[in-house]
């Protein structure tokens, strides 16, 4: 369901408590708030809530007023809430090597205005996809990786997330591991693209080997960065039935389409606040 441009967004999460849901609703309807979605959940193995609200405003509404009202009403629940205003679009930095289909996708679903976001750069450790950085006017970082070096090369990539604001960094296709330290610092706010096939193949060329096998299904995984290579919280799986008659390259081509829409998916998701972590999990609402 997509976002209407009017709508406000409120997300908060809590340890459950009797009431969690009541709070949070009368306070809008006390407000005069007019709530066009809402998606909660009670994970009753964590004793954790987790609540996401749409709504629309009356003409006098202000914000820091709305806030610390909400604020005071949700403290005794330990409520963490954040308020997303009508319009917003969220800074993000791009990470590619050598393959374009990801970002080619993003870049059109940004143009499109698809995803609410605005792409602040793009940064690589190949020189490759500058021309399609420089076509959309967006500027490309070429930072080579020095295997004796990798923090150094760590270091740029931070600089850029941190000199642009980017609130979001996109692994489309970013074919280096990244280290713990830059894992940690970008918890929670760097998303990954990954194939998933079964079995699970790793190395080059994963396709090929899937096709020795003769796979029957073959995926793709939008996950959290952690620190543990490719089993980050997931955000979304994409999966497609294919048979004896799909060769190597019809295996990669039907791969890479599901890479595109999965990561897109997962995209829209966090921009528009969809997504709650949830220990090694996640709640998407």
């Amino acid at each position: 369901m997509s976002r209407t441009p009017d709508t406000w967004i409120l997300t908060a999460h809590c340890p459950s408590l009797l009431g969690t849901v009541d709070v949070v609703t009368r306070y809008l309807f006390e407000q005069g708030c007019y709530v066009t979605e809402h998606h909660s959940f009670d994970d009753r193995l964590a004793s954790r809530f987790f609540i996401r609200v749409e709504f629309r405003t009356q003409a006098d509404f202000d914000e820091a007023t709305f806030l610390a009202g909400l604020d005071e009403r949700t403290a005794p629940f330990d409520m963490r809430t954040e308020l997303t205003p009508p319009g917003y679009r969220a800074k993000v930095v791009i990470m590619v090597s050598k393959a374009d289909h990801c970002l080619n996708d993003l870049l059109y679903r940004q143009r499109t205005g698809q995803l609410p976001m605005d792409i602040t750069a793009i940064v690589s450790n190949h020189p490759d996809l500058k021309p399609l950085a420089d076509w959309h006017g967006i500027p490309y970082h070429h930072f080579p990786l020095d295997p004796n070096d990798k923090p150094a090369q760590e270091r740029r990539v931070m600089q850029v997330v941190e000199d642009t604001g980017a609130e979001l960094v996109v692994l489309a296709r970013y074919m280096q591991v990244l280290s713990a330290d830059l894992c940690r610092k970008l918890d929670g706010r760097a998303i990954n693209i990954h194939h998933s096939l079964l079995p699970g193949f790793k190395g080059a060329k994963p396709y090929h080997q899937a096709y020795q096998k003769g796979v029957k299904l073959v995926g793709a995984t939008a996950h959290f960065i952690n620190n543990d290579l490719d089993e980050g919280p997931i955000i979304t799986q994409g999966v497609e039935s294919v048979d004896h008659a799909h060769y190597p390259e019809d295996l990669v081509a039907k791969g890479r389409d599901i890479e595109c829409l999965t990561l897109a998916r997962a995209v829209g998701y966090f921009l528009e606040r969809r997504v709650f972590l949830n220990a090694n999990r996640t709640v998407v609402l």
